[in-house]
C-alpha cells in the first residue's frame, strides 16, 4: 500500500527518495564484458548474445525491406492512420525547434557566425522482445529526420521467433527510419558504438532501455554522444483537493505498470483526497494486466505528500523534479511559471500523462532521476551540432590586436600573442 506522508515531518531526502534505480557492481562488469567482446567480435558475438538473452538464433541482423513492407501492409488500417495522426503531431511541434544559421556583420571588416549542421548517422535503441513500443519510434525518429539526418538507423530486440515486432516495423517506415537491426540490450549498443560487418558505427545513440541499456550507454559515451542515461519511469501528480481521485490513482498507475522501480508521486493539499487516492490504488491495482509490476512499484516506490498549500507543492516538484509533472488543478497556467524543473508538463485535469506518450506532439523521450534540474526532453537539437565561425580583415585585425596580444600575455601564453602580432611586423620595420 502507498505511504501517506506530511510534508512537515518529512527529511528531504525521503522527499528526493526515488528507490533503487541506480546499476550495479554485476551489471557493470557484465555490461563491460559484453561491450568487449562486441567490439572484438563484431556480428558474431551480437548474434551470440541474441540467442542467449533474447531467445532468437538468427543468421543475419538487418531486417530486410520486404519484411518492413508486409508487416505496414498488413497493420491494421485505423492502428496505421493513429501512426500518421501521432507522426503529423510530432513532426508539427518539432519543426519549431530547427535551429538556423546565423550571420553577424555590424562591425567592418568583420563577420560571425554559427552554422548548424546535421549529424550524419544515429542509432535509435527501441526496446522489444516481450514488449513493442512504436511510440519511442515515431519520439526518435522524427526529430532525427526533421534535423537532415541522412542515416537513421534503428536497434531492437526480437522475440523469440526472431521477428521484430510488426507496430515497431510499421511505425519506423512510417517515421523514415533508413534500416532496422534486429539487437537489443548492451550488444546493440556496442554495435552501433563500434560498428561491426553489417552494423554502422554511429555518431550519437538515442533511446530509452533497461539497466543493461543504460550502462552501455555511459561507457560508450565519449566514443560516441548519447541523448541521457535514462532511469525507470516517474510521476508526479500535484493535485487540489478537488481532483478526483479515481483519476489521479489512474494516473500514478500509467507510470507505475512500467517497471517494478518505477517511481509515482502524489503532492496535494488535502488529507482527505490523499486517503481516497490511496483507496482508489487499492481498488484499481488489481483491475491491471500488469498488476504485480503496478503492486510493486506503488508498494516500494510510491508516497503521497500533503503539503501545506499548492505553493508548498510546486516547491517539492521543483525538487523532485520528475520525469513527468501533471498539474491537477482547475487554474494550471497560474502556475506554470513556478515550476522550473520537470521533464514534460501536463496542465489540467484532463491531461494524463498518456496523451504525451502517444500522440499530443511534444517529446515522450524525457530525463529522469532528478536530471530535469539540468537537462531537457529529446529534441531537433540532439541531432545536429553547431559550429561558430570568424573572419576578420586584415585593418580588423589590426584594431584589435593590442588588446588580443596583452590578453594572451596575461594568461602567460606569449605564443597565442605572437600569432597575432607577427602579421603587423613587416609593417613596423
Amino acid at each position: 500500500m502507498i505511504r501517506i506522508f506530511d510534508s512537515a515531518q518529512m527529511p528531504r531526502a525521503e522527499i528526493l527518495y526515488r528507490g533503487e534505480a541506480g546499476s550495479t557492481q554485476a551489471v557493470e562488469q557484465a555490461v563491460a564484458g559484453i561491450l568487449a567482446d562486441v567490439r572484438e567480435n563484431g556480428d558474431a558475438a551480437v548474434l551470440r548474445y541474441t540467442e542467449k538473452f533474447d531467445g532468437a538464433a538468427l543468421e543475419t541482423l538487418r531486417v530486410p525491406p520486404e519484411e518492413i513492407d508486409a508487416a505496414y501492409n498488413a497493420a491494421d488500417p485505423e492502428f496505421l492512420r493513429t501512426l500518421a495522426m501521432s507522426a503529423a503531431n510530432i513532426e508539427a511541434f518539432h519543426k519549431r525547434q530547427i535551429r538556423q544559421n546565423f550571420i553577424i556583420n555590424d562591425t567592418p571588416g568583420v563577420v560571425l557566425g554559427q552554422k548548424v549542421t546535421p549529424l550524419e548517422r544515429v542509432g535509435l535503441y527501441v526496446p522489444g522482445g516481450t514488449a513493442s513500443y512504436p511510440s519511442s519510434v515515431l519520439m526518435n525518429a522524427i526529430p532525427a529526420r526533421l534535423a537532415g539526418v541522412s542515416d537513421i538507423l534503428m536497434a531492437t530486440p526480437p522475440g523469440r521467433d526472431g521477428r521484430v515486432a510488426p507496430a515497431i516495423l510499421a511505425a519506423a517506415k512510417v517515421a523514415g527510419v533508413t534500416a532496422i537491426y534486429k539487437m537489443g540490450g548492451a550488444q546493440a549498443v556496442g554495435a552501433l558504438a563500434y560498428g561491426t560487418e553489417s552494423v554502422p558505427k554511429v555518431d550519437k545513440i538515442v533511446g530509452p532501455g533497461n539497466i543493461f541499456v543504460a550502462a552501455a550507454k555511459r561507457r560508450v559515451y565519449g566514443l560516441v554522444d548519447i541523448d541521457m542515461i535514462a532511469g525507470p519511469s516517474e510521476i508526479l501528480v500535484l493535485a487540489d483537493a478537488a481532483a478526483n481521485p479515481a483519476y489521479v490513482a489512474a494516473d500514478l498507475l500509467s507510470q507505475a505498470e512500467h517497471d517494478k522501480l518505477a517511481t509515482a508521486v502524489l503532492v496535494c493539499d488535502s488529507m482527505a483526497l490523499a486517503e481516497a487516492v490511496r483507496d482508489e490504488l487499492e481498488r484499481q491495482i488489481p483491475l491491471l494486466p500488469r498488476a504485480e509490476i503496478a503492486r510493486a512499484s506503488i508498494d516500494a516506490n510510491g508516497k503521497i505528500i500533503v503539503a501545506r498549500d499548492l505553493a508548498e507543492g510546486v516547491d517539492i516538484a521543483n525538487d523532485i523534479a520528475p520525469e513527468h509533472l501533471e498539474v491537477c488543478v482547475d487554474e494550471p497556467f497560474r502556475l506554470l511559471n513556478d515550476i522550473k524543473n520537470a521533464g514534460s508538463i501536463f496542465l489540467g485535469r484532463n491531461v494524463p500523462e498518456a496523451l504525451g506518450d502517444y500522440f499530443a506532439g511534444p517529446n515522450h523521450t524525457l530525463p529522469t532521476l532528478g536530471t530535469a534540474r539540468f537537462s531537457s526532453p529529446l529534441s531537433v537539437d540532439d541531432f545536429v551540432k553547431k559550429s561558430s565561425f570568424i573572419y576578420y580583415t586584415k585593418e580588423a585585425l589590426g584594431k584589435v590586436q593590442a588588446r588580443v596580444v596583452d590578453f594572451a600575455e596575461r594568461e602567460g601564453l606569449h605564443a597565442h600573442g605572437r600569432s597575432i602580432s607577427i602579421r603587423f611586423e613587416e609593417e613596423t620595420k
